[in-house]
């Protein structure tokens, strides 16, 4: 275990100290996600089965039951599906991160009053455990767009790239998050209601298209908005990522996770008289 300056706001020290921690930041988040399924009978294949599971759910609600089609309509149930989950796994990745943010450092109160322990690195724990979710349901993805379609498109390299900005604005909100959770305890319930209600004004369930234009401007002020099409452009559509969009992503998430990261490191003197 790396020992850090516990208070420090130093931005190049704190991201050097992360990744001297990065073999513990492995291990603990190997045992946050087999933690997950201790005790289950089929263990970590509950992390592949989940995926199949709900994208045979939607295909049939969705397609079948309501018979909905995705812009022209040109595309079969299961494509529709394909488009469903692709923004289904860009939102859960970072719901999961935010709706965990507000409990990471009430949940570890041990670490925080009895060891020498770099409280920083708890929310790249969480966001670990998230992208090992996102990574098997992209592969269900992956595995399923090739049955249909008997390929898949070459673009789909670029995912990893297409998701940095939104983890980078993952890691800020979860840093702040993970702070004023310790001294408002009702930030969990909150977060919790605002990310449900954020589902409905994503487009994950509609293309941006079928807003009325005059009311586009707010849904593209969401953050998911950008790395959804994006997501859905290189993994289904074969088209390349919008480099200017991203490059203002990526500026935008690194400032984020900045400003997170100070905020966390200013208060966390704080928590162990509160906890």
């Amino acid at each position: 275990m790396v020992e850090m300056k516990r208070h420090t706001t130093n931005i190049f020290y704190l991201v050097r100290g992360m990744w001297k921690s990065r073999e513990l930041i492995v291990q603990m988040t190997k045992r946050e996600v087999v933690g997950r399924y201790r005790g289950s009978a089929l263990g970590l294949l509950w992390s592949f089965f989940n995926p199949i599971l709900m994208l045979t759910i939607y295909t049939f609600v969705f397609s079948v039951v309501f018979k909905a089609r995705w812009g022209s309509g040109g595309e079969n149930k299961f494509e529709f599906a394909l488009i469903l989950f692709a923004g289904l796994i860009v939102f859960n990745l970072f719901v999961e991160c935010v709706n965990r943010a507000p409990t990471l450092i009430i949940g570890n109160v041990n670490y925080v009053k009895k060891v020498v322990f770099p409280l920083e690195i708890l929310p790249l724990i969480a966001m670990g455990a998230a992208l090992f979710h996102a990574v098997v349901s992209l592969g269900v993805l992956l595995l399923f767009y090739m049955l249909v379609s008997a390929s898949l498109q070459w673009t789909v390299i670029f995912a990893p790239v297409v998701m940095l900005p939104l983890m980078l604005v993952t890691l800020g909100l979860s840093w702040f998050l993970a702070s004023f959770g310790v001294f408002v305890r009702d930030v969990a319930q909150t977060i919790s209601l605002l990310t449900a209600v954020l589902m409905f004004v994503s487009p994950v369930f509609f293309p941006v298209s079928s807003i009325p234009e005059k009311y586009r401007i707010f849904i593209y002020m969401n953050p998911l908005t950008f790395i959804i099409e994006q997501m859905r452009d290189v993994l289904i559509w074969g088209k390349l990522p919008s480099w200017y969009g991203w490059g203002v992503s990526l500026v935008i998430g690194a400032v984020v996770a900045w400003l997170g990261l100070v905020w966390f490191q200013k208060t966390r003197k704080g928590f162990a008289d509160v906890l």
